[in-house]
């Protein structure tokens, strides 16, 4: 058959990589390079040059088992990383790492604040009380209205439980609030967050996310369209027309490997499921600076983590995230180089080296209906719809819905 993928990131390649072996795939990809999330930027410091990932970073074998198929079968290795969290709070001055017991009281005061032993006490009880949620078929009740029913601490709210899930979903702390609980609390558990110990190793990949799309577009045995938007894609009984600025092309298939809301612009016609599924599912845009400027991170040098979540004096619900990308993947450079989400006017303009702007979901109640009906409309009238947002947003999410789309197609 004659497929199109429209859309190039983990789900289009991961589609079109094992579709392409048994059909004739075409991917449209409206950038001039492949990959999505997958942004890796080679910064040169000193003569030396460094690969940085600003998108897609970590990943692990206990829970990424498509995604990790995926990178055998391409015969790309990874290395262990670190997976540390820190958290400033720059109204109250406070700064923990939360690895050991002398970074998480790296600031000796901290031993002598009620507060802060609050805190603690509520993350060892939410580790003990969530996963009673699991076995709740409740998605109407919100994370925020689960830790105020429950009476968690201002300290574990404001200081832990929000800052992590910014740093997790790339979000402001409101929309975390308005998280389903049960959403939030089955993903802390599948991924073993939900304990002090025997967590898993999360990896990253040698040379950067992007070697795994370099090895992709080697082996690819279809065509690759690059700086080609897709303007409209129609359907009728012959199968599906793709229409770019360019030119028009027929297909027997058409894969939607990108966010649900820009294909439900692209259908010429859609359905009434297509309407309700596709428009309530929701993404937030996110600028992404990649820069040196270590006034973002903790003062104190213990506290510097590989996630370090910075909750702004001005905008006491604000939480931004700062990645530590030399303890992340490895790098050696004589810089700190930072990712860091949203917080663009408090970094320096000289020690800028790349922006990106990338766009993640946001889960509510109404977008988790919609993901229990892609049945409805995943197969249907020759279209196939893929991505991490069926699932929690990462790669492996993305990597799964990629392969049930491949069962669909190949029965």
């Amino acid at each position: 058959m004659k497929i199109a993928v429209i859309g190039s990131g983990i789900s289009g390649v991961y589609a079109a990589h094992y579709l392409s072996q048994q059909h004739q795939v075409t991917i449209f990809e409206a950038n001039p390079y492949l990959g999505g999330h997958t942004d890796t930027h080679n910064i040169v410091l000193e003569e030396q040059n460094y690969p940085v990932d600003t998108g897609f970073i970590v990943f692990n074998e206990h829970n990424y088992h498509f995604f990790c198929q995926f990178l055998r079968d391409l015969g790309v290795t990874s290395q262990p990383s670190d997976m540390s969290f820190s958290v400033v709070n720059a109204l109250s001055g406070l700064e923990y790492n939360a690895t050991t017991m002398d970074k998480l009281f790296c600031q000796r005061q901290n031993l002598l604040r009620p507060r802060f032993y609050r805190m603690v006490m509520d993350i060892l009880r939410f580790y003990r009380e969530a996963p009673a949620l699991l076995n709740s078929t409740d998605d109407a009740l919100t994370l925020g209205d689960y830790l105020q029913n429950n009476r968690y601490s201002e300290a574990f709210i404001d200081d832990h439980i929000l800052p992590m899930g910014s740093a997790l979903w790339s979000g402001p702390a409101e929309l975390v609030k308005q998280f389903p609980a049960r959403y939030f609390v089955s993903f802390m558990a599948n991924h073993q967050m939900l304990k002090t110990s025997d967590r898993p190793e999360w990896r990253t990949i040698v040379g950067g996310s992007s070697t795994y799309i370099q090895a992709f577009q080697r082996s690819f045995q279809g065509e690759l369209r690059l700086n080609s938007p897709v303007s409209a894609v129609s359907r009728n009984s012959y199968g599906v027309t793709v229409k770019t600025s360019l030119d028009e092309q027929q297909f027997d298939r058409v894969i939607f490997a990108c966010h649900s809301d820009q294909a439900l612009r692209l259908l010429a016609e859609p359905t009434q499921s297509e309407v309700e599924i596709l428009g309530a599912m929701t993404f937030q845009e996110n600028e992404v600076v990649l820069h040196t400027d270590a006034n973002l991170m903790p003062k104190h040098p213990k506290a510097w983590a590989s996630w370090n979540a910075l909750k702004l004096s001005e905008h006491q619900s604000r939480c931004t995230v700062t990645y530590y990308m030399n303890l992340l993947q490895n790098l050696s450079a004589p810089e700190p180089l930072l990712v860091t989400l949203n917080c663009t006017d408090r970094i320096d303009p000289a020690k800028i080296l790349q922006t990106r702007t990338y766009h993640h979901p946001v889960y509510t109640v109404n977008s988790l209906a919609a993901q229990q009906r892609r049945e409805e409309i995943n197969g249907q009238n020759s279209t196939y719809y893929t991505g991490a947002y069926w699932g929690w947003g990462f790669h492996e999410d993305g990597a799964k819905s990629a392969q049930e789309v491949i069962d669909l197609i190949n029965g």
